[in-house]
């Protein structure tokens, strides 16, 4: 993601970048340099230098906003209802546990509201709205400590195999002792 919040600025950050294109305007006029310039507004030369071509074919109306890239496919409302559905849970919408995967949002997403999402974009979307990934707070009921460490004691070490080898390797991949 290019930035923080999961897509776009803000549109106190969009006002606030205008200004920025306005004030670099002004001192197009003036014939400041592009390097004077970034460094008394601490933005990159390459944004001025973009920002002067724009300035130099369309005037001072190329550096006002244009809103933002896109909006999101689902507004606030449709985002409202897809918490209600989610709360319902993943057995109500056929799956077989009660476990919520990015990819099963994505798929509600599309069933529900005939539009379509990466799992990136569902990320993005749930981070946005305040959701974040929730790890079980307890273990089972069922879990036998006893079990788990004989396991990892016992039959662990047998599936891994040794952590070296018991003679000096090699790195090349032609040498038999290698493979």
């Amino acid at each position: 993601m290019r930035y923080a919040q999961g897509g776009g600025l803000t549109d106190e950050r969009r006002v606030f970048r205008e200004k920025l294109r306005m004030a670099a305007a002004e001192r197009f006029v003036q014939g400041d340099e592009n390097a004077v310039i970034a460094h008394d507004l601490r933005v990159s030369v390459r944004s001025v230098q973009r920002w002067r071509k724009a300035w130099s074919q369309g005037g001072p109306r190329a550096q006002a906003s244009k809103g933002p890239a896109s909006l999101p496919l689902l507004s606030d409302e449709l985002f409202t209802v897809l918490e209600q559905e989610l709360v319902k849970g993943p057995v109500a919408h056929g799956w077989p546990d009660q476990t919520w995967t990015l990819s099963r949002i994505k798929a509600l997403i599309g069933r529900r509201f005939h539009k379509s999402y990466t799992v990136q974009g569902v990320a993005a979307l749930l981070k946005r709205h305040g959701w974040s990934c929730q790890v079980p707070a307890r273990r089972a009921v069922e879990r036998d400590e006893a079990a788990v460490a004989g396991w990892v004691k016992e039959t662990w070490p047998q599936v891994e195999g040794p952590w070296r080898r018991s003679a000096p390797g090699s790195s090349s991949r032609t040498r038999p002792a290698s493979r």
